[in-house]
């Protein structure tokens, strides 16, 4: 891989669509470079990175068991329309159709067509237990694509499918992944946690996330030091508050309705409250006083809308990757005025559990937050512009049409295992299994004979890793402010060798070591561009992160070559006679200390 031939154009401005440190260098670097939002070509430095990575994901698979196939991405409509996928996808599925007019997609994911290539070739439990598995390319048409390799339209993951003829044997297979993708995650190089996680869209019952730590990521999870419990926000079960004390409730006054005059927001509301209507007991009134009635639009997969009103204590927010993990497959979105239009008995910044969950005046169905306890008493809307409900008890005074998981999740709440309390952190997804069980064996139809000749539903299991997803999580965690700083089992080249000035005796001597180097087994990036200044080169070298830097200048003269550790900074002098030795056993694991 020479410089002056290698197809490789570096950058020294970063691109005005990257947004995020790794992503910028990814692209300066020459390792990508954007075809379309959410779309990347991968150039030559770029693919040996994303192949070193299948590589890692390949050895791993096999080891338990696994068995490479390629499925194609253009696929027929029918067996995504039997599992209701079709529809179910909504606008994040490419539709297409051929020149007959035949409903295609291009595949996200490829549940159902494992399932009937199973199908079609094995009828025995004797044939099982079986992984399957391929790494192929997917599409999914993100709404906002982002974050360059991170969240695009196009990407490259591993899925594979364990299938058994039992739970026991779902859950052996799922273990083995388990311990499987824990090894892969160790040899790319990142922290990552694995999480609790919500299943989604997918089904099925067990289900964690492989997350890679990164202030970055746009996944949110919590742990708890305490206990070790980790989840991603979505899977975060938070349990159902106990009921008031029966005495409590008796003696709280009955619910009377307040002038709160300018206050639709919650700010305002407390303002308002401790200025015209103070507590008697002297505490002031807080947020978490306070019952907020969130209503956003619901749009069905078939196209059909619903409104949805949420309640929560006032401190807290709705948390839209938990809202969406529960109403999915639907889609949601804020209530806008035309919405509000269409209801007119919702009262905008007013709106109270009245109308929503007493009344059944506005057909909403109505949902609170677990942590408001029945017999909880509240502030709240009236469901009229200015004014405000004051002692509202849950069960005495309105009603819900039950719970919903779709609060914020705070620093310091409990944990559900409630040994601790709770930290929250960032992470970009990379892996995540599940136990599917049976959905998509029973929707198309496969079954094997047991031991005992009956026909029995197949169990099915489901692994994804993402394979160019962990190319920029691995740029994202270990680049520094000059470059990217490649772990040496994902490295482009194990070496990169830079020839500095004009001697020809330079230039020589690189061409006899590069050939060395080689001869030694190891992949060697080569600067010999001849014209181009000793900066430009060490500029380049930092930027394309290879983990060993060998510079042959003016230490020439006196017999000796510079190793450079590209990760730590650490540099020395080498004789010349030695170089390839010191290089190897660098490269081997044995570096010489910095």
């Amino acid at each position: 891989m020479r410089l002056s031939t290698l197809f490789l154009r570096t950058l020294r401005e970063d691109p005005a669509d990257a947004e995020l440190p790794g992503h910028k260098l990814l692209v300066r670097a020459g390792y990508v470079r954007r075809a379309a939002p959410g779309v990347y070509s991968w150039l030559p430095l770029g693919l040996k990175v994303l192949r070193k990575v299948e590589q890692v994901v390949r050895e791993e698979m096999d080891a338990i068991g696994g068995q490479e196939l390629s499925f194609p991405a253009l696929l027929p409509r029918e067996p995504y329309e039997a599992t209701n996928r079709w529809t179910e996808y909504g606008p994040n599925l490419f539709r297409l159709q051929d020149r007959k007019g035949n409903d295609m997609l291009l595949g996200p994911t490829h549940e159902e067509m494992f399932t009937l290539a199973v199908k079609d070739m094995f009828s025995s439990y004797k044939e099982l237990p079986l992984t399957l598995y391929q790494i192929q390319t997917k599409y999914r048409d993100e709404a906002r694509p982002r974050a360059g390799l991170l969240r695009g339209r196009e990407f490259v993951m591993k899925d594979s499918y364990s299938f058994d003829v039992d739970d026991a044997g779902l859950e052996a297979a799922y273990q083995r992944h388990r311990e499987a993708y824990v090894r892969i995650f160790d040899r790319l190089g990142f922290e990552y946690v694995v999480v609790h996680a919500d299943s989604g869209a997918m089904g099925g019952s067990a289900s964690e996330e492989f997350l890679a730590v990164s202030p970055v990521g746009e996944d949110t999870f919590v742990r708890c030091e305490a206990s070790g419990y980790a989840a991603n926000v979505e899977a975060v079960v938070v349990p159902q508050a106990p009921p008031v004390d029966p005495a409590v409730v008796a003696s709280t006054p009955a619910a009377h309705v307040e002038d709160t005059p300018d206050s639709p927001t919650i700010d305002t509301l407390v303002a308002q409250a401790n200025a015209l209507h103070p507590r008697v007991d002297g505490r002031p009134w807080t947020a978490a006083d306070t019952l907020k009635n969130v209503v956003v639009l619901l749009t069905h997969p078939d196209g059909r809308t619903e409104p949805l009103a949420v309640g929560l204590p006032g401190d807290r927010d709705v948390d839209a990757k938990r809202l969406e993990a529960q109403v999915a497959p639907a889609q949601w979105a804020p209530f806008e005025e035309k919405d509000f239009a269409a209801y007119p008995m919702l009262a905008k910044g007013y709106i109270g559990p009245a109308v929503l969950g007493l009344e059944k005046a506005s057909g909403i169905r109505y949902l609170l937050d677990p942590s408001v306890a029945e017999g909880s008493a509240w502030v709240t809307g009236a469901d009229e512009h200015g004014k405000h409900v004051f002692d509202l008890v849950l069960g005495r005074d309105f009603t819900a049409d039950g719970t919903i998981q779709a609060a914020e999740i705070k620093e310091g709440d409990p944990s559900p295992d409630g040994a601790g309390t709770l930290t929250l952190a960032r992470g970009i997804e990379m892996g995540h299994i599940f136990q599917l069980g049976r959905k998509y064996a029973e929707a198309l139809g496969l079954k094997v004979l047991d031991e005992n000749g009956k026909l029995v539903t197949v169990t099915m299991g489901s692994y994804g890793v993402g394979v160019s997803r962990a190319v920029a999580a691995v740029a994202e965690a270990t680049h520094d402010e000059v470059g990217l700083c490649w772990p040496r089992a994902l490295a482009p080249a194990d070496v990169h060798v830079v020839a500095t000035g004009k001697s020809q005796d330079v230039y020589d001597q690189g061409e006899l070591l590069v050939a060395d180097l080689e001869a030694a087994g190891l992949t060697v990036i080569y600067d010999d561009r001849p014209k181009v200044s000793p900066g430009v080169k060490f500029k380049d070298a930092e930027l394309l992160g290879v983990p060993t830097i060998v510079v042959i200048g003016k230490g020439l003269a006196e017999g000796t070559i510079e190793v450079k550790d590209r990760r730590t900074g650490g540099r020395r002098d080498v004789p010349v006679e030695r170089t390839v030795g010191e290089v190897l056993a660098e490269v081997r694991g044995d570096a010489h200390p910095a």
